[in-house]
C-alpha cells in the first residue's frame, strides 16, 4: 500500500471517489420508439380532415353556430330556456316556494302591459302568484330587444296550460318609452298600480 492510501483518515476512506463526466446515449430502443410516435401523431394531423369527422360533436353547423340573421324573428322558446327556465322550469311550474309558477299565472296571462313591464323592470318583493305568496327577486330583461322580449312573454302566455293572445314588440316599444322607472317594482300591488293608469 502507497503511503497516501495509509495516510487516509477513516472518513477520508469513507468517501466516494469524484464523479467523472462521460457520455451515456439513449438507448437505441427508446429513440425508436419516440421516432416512432412522432412520426404517428405528424401523420395523424396531416392526413386527417380539416376539422375532424362530421359524425363526431355536437352536429351543429356554421350556420347554426352563427345564430339567426338579422331581422329574423325572435325564438320565444330559445329565449325562454336561456334566460328563464333555470327559475321558472322548463314545465313552466317554478319552485314552490322560491320561484312563481308562469301556467297559469295572472301577471302573465292579463293585462299585457303588466308582463311587458315586469320583464322591462323586474320585481322584488312579495306577489301573490295563483294563490300563493312568493318573495324574492326577477332581474330586469331591458337588456333584450323589443322583438325578443316580446316572443318571450308571447311564448309564455301560449305555451303550457296558458292560451293568451301573443304581445307584439310595439308595446315594449312604447313601454320602454313612457316608463320613468330605473328600478325594480317592489311589490304586485305596485305594479297592479300601474295597470289601472292610463297607458
Amino acid at each position: 500500500m502507497s503511503d497516501e492510501i495509509r495516510s487516509r483518515t477513516p472518513a477520508q476512506a469513507r468517501e466516494q471517489a469524484e464523479p467523472s463526466e462521460r457520455t451515456q446515449p439513449i438507448p437505441l430502443v427508446a429513440a425508436a420508439v419516440t421516432l416512432a410516435m412522432v412520426l404517428a401523431g405528424a401523420s395523424y394531423i396531416f392526413f386527417s380532415e380539416p376539422f375532424g369527422s362530421a359524425g363526431l360533436g355536437d352536429r351543429r353547423t356554421l350556420a347554426d353556430l352563427r345564430g339567426p340573421a338579422v331581422g329574423a324573428a325572435a325564438d320565444g322558446k330559445q329565449l325562454f330556456t336561456t334566460h328563464c327556465a333555470a327559475c321558472h322550469q322548463a314545465s313552466g311550474k317554478g319552485l314552490p316556494g322560491a320561484f312563481p309558477p308562469l301556467d297559469g299565472s295572472e301577471w302573465v296571462t292579463g293585462e299585457p302591459r303588466i308582463l311587458a313591464n315586469i320583464l322591462l323592470h323586474g320585481v322584488t318583493g312579495e306577489m301573490t302568484v295563483a294563490g300563493t305568496v312568493f318573495k324574492g327577486a326577477m332581474p330586469s330583461f331591458q337588456k333584450l330587444g323589443d322583438a325578443e322580449l316580446a316572443a318571450v312573454a308571447s311564448y309564455v302566455r301560449s305555451e303550457w296550460s296558458n292560451k293568451a293572445q301573443p304581445i307584439g314588440a310595439d308595446l315594449f316599444v312604447a313601454e320602454r318609452k313612457a316608463a320613468t322607472r330605473s328600478t325594480p317594482f317592489s311589490s304586485g300591488d305596485e305594479i297592479r298600480a300601474l295597470a289601472a293608469k292610463a297607458p
